[in-house]
């Protein structure tokens, strides 16, 4: 099957599944109650997850699936594939019960390690962001009478210009100071959703972020291709590459996303060690 082909079932699958969360969303059907790591799962999670798993499972019936709703083989059965679909189906679940519209469908294709397609769709915002390998990263405007794609890149650096650092709307901004070198300035800029924020530097609206807590490589893994296809980057917090379907807990490190590789980041970001096993 086509790159070309295997991008539009990610799109095509990701649209559906923001189509049902928008019922969810819109009439506040849904309930919702405390995972084991005591992060928030709705009835719209799994809904979304069930479009997602039919969609792919019908069209791509070869390709494995790894979602956030459903967990993953032990590492023995699944060290070995080659390729494979990695779904969040909705993240920024709290932004979604909170009802701030900061929630998106994310949807990857991994292949050989990496990931090679992403798409996020946040359809209260009517967007979609893509990217496949060596095709670049794009923007699309879903509203009714306005539909339109553009391709998207990381913000030009002048040294003379603050860094953009894209924070959570509930973070404690003085939280970040312990990891940003202060003879640099910055700005801050709000934004639900840990896909939502990488996308922002995808298209230049941030210049960076750093996420310190657990998140799952289904967090990580659209928004990684479609921030290095803009010309970014999405590196642990020691500034290693993170790795996929590599361990057997599927648990990010802490992370930090990068616009502009221009900017002087070891020097405006001070590395920590806290790797998960």
């Amino acid at each position: 099957m086509s790159d070309e082909k295997l991008l539009n079932i990610a799109l095509d699958s990701a649209k559906k599944a923001g189509v049902e969360v928008m019922k969810y969303y819109r009439d506040k059907s849904f309930t919702a109650e405390l995972k084991e790591d005591e992060s928030p799962v709705t009835s719209a999670d799994i809904a979304a997850n069930d479009i997602l798993m039919d969609c792919l499972q019908t069209l791509t019936p070869n390709i494995p699936i790894i979602s956030e709703e459903v967990g993953a083989l032990p590492l023995a059965q699944r060290e070995g594939w080659d390729k494979y679909w990695l779904l969040d189906p909705i993240d920024g679940t709290g932004e979604f019960i909170m009802g701030s519209g900061d929630f998106a469908v994310n949807v990857a294709l991994v292949e050989n390690g990496w990931p090679s397609i992403g798409v996020i769709h946040a359809p209260d915002h009517h967007l979609t962001y893509y990217a496949q390998n060596n095709l670049g990263a794009f923007k699309e405007c879903n509203l009714q009478n306005n539909n339109s794609s553009h391709q998207i890149h990381v913000a030009e650096y002048q040294a003379s210009r603050p860094i953009k650092v894209a924070i959570s709307k509930r973070q404690r901004i003085e939280l970040m100071g312990q990891y940003l070198n202060q003879e640099f300035d910055f700005d801050h800029v709000a934004l639900g959703s840990c896909s939502l924020k990488n996308c922002l530097i995808a298209e230049g609206g941030a210049d960076c972020y750093l996420r310190i807590g657990v998140t799952g490589e289904w967090d990580t893994g659209a928004s990684q291709c479609i921030l290095e296809q803009a010309g970014g980057t999405i590196l642990d917090s020691e500034f290693k590459p993170l790795s996929y379907n590599k361990r057997e807990s599927l648990v990010n490190p802490d992370f930090v996303s990068l616009g502009n590789q221009n900017i002087p980041w070891q020097q405006v970001i001070k590395a920590h060690r806290k790797v998960y096993s």
